[in-house]
């Protein structure tokens, strides 16, 4: 089954300290190309992250960004270093003794001097987990949208191929019924001109216009091509550069049936051919 190679997610935790969020977009590209935003207390997780999206992404241009809220604590939750504040006290002190009217310290400044207030210190290694857990659900719900995504994409293929498969047996049903009436037009021609033309020499031009408006053999390739791109829909894997090679080749079938074409019918079905092939082709440049 297809994937696209478009998508989104977005996954929140809470926990007691605060909430881990992660964003994941996606678009299409030619190959893998992650992006990560991450904090800076977290930079040393990202070959991890990048390992995990190898395993589960082949194809796609992604930025995923790693947010951190942090609560705001209580503040009988704040510590204060006593001890610090004994050693700026004395320090303070010792400074007012050197200098005349000096301003008395505010306790307020005091708690601003680093080292003063001390928080709680959260488990760094348990942090490091919670985001790996979080980046490995948001994944798979980046998964999810660009599979559902991919079942709307191989559906339409599937409706074009079945337009595709319709016009081919169409036009191979009125062949004989074309060629007749080539070779009833080629006589009428003939007799036009009142010209005396060898019954040997009007057959090899008949089949020489037989040969050149023959195309049972792209006809049976289109079908050939169709079947297989409806078989290579139902595989896993990365599909998006086989699928991209069978609409150059159906192309090529369809652009070899226009330069055969002699009558109207079979210009306008190669060109109809190639609009549903081209319609199929922009899709599948958003298939991974």
């Amino acid at each position: 089954m297809p994937r696209s190679m478009t998508g989104f997610a977005r996954k929140a935790q809470q926990y007691d300290w605060g909430t881990l969020t992660w964003e994941i977009r996606s678009v299409n590209h030619r190959y893998l190309e992650p992006a990560f935003r991450l904090p800076e207390d977290f930079r040393e997780i990202e070959p991890k992250l990048r390992e995990r999206l190898r395993k589960s992404l082949h194809r796609g241009k992604l930025e995923m960004s790693l947010t951190v809220q942090k609560d705001d604590v209580p503040d009988q939750d704040l510590g204060v270093n006593l001890d610090r504040v004994r050693q700026l006290a004395e320090a303070a002190r010792k400074i007012g003794n050197e200098l005349h009217n000096a301003i008395p310290v505010d306790p307020l400044d005091v708690l601003r001097w680093p080292g003063v207030l001390q928080q709680p210190e959260l488990d760094r290694d348990a942090l490091i987990e919670s985001a790996l857990n979080l980046f490995d659900d948001t994944l798979k719900q980046l998964l999810e949208h660009r599979e559902r995504e991919g079942a709307e994409l191989a559906q339409f293929i599937r409706q074009r191929l079945d337009n595709i498969s319709e016009q081919v047996a169409t036009l191979r049903e009125r062949l004989p019924e074309i060629l007749a009436a080539q070779r009833e037009k080629l006589k009428t021609k003939i007799e036009a001109l009142q010209v005396e033309l060898d019954p040997e020499r009007l057959e090899q031009e008949i089949a020489l216009l037989a040969q050149k408006a023959d195309v049972d053999e792209e006809l049976d390739r289109l079908d050939t091509h169709v079947a297989e791109v409806k078989h290579t829909l139902t595989q896993k894997n990365s599909l998006g550069r086989r699928l991209d090679f069978l609409m150059q080749e159906l192309n090529r079938e369809a652009n070899t049936l226009s330069s055969k074409a002699i009558v109207t019918e079979t210009t306008q079905a190669a060109v109809e051919l190639k609009v549903l092939i081209e319609q199929m082709r922009e899709q599948i440049q958003n298939i991974e």
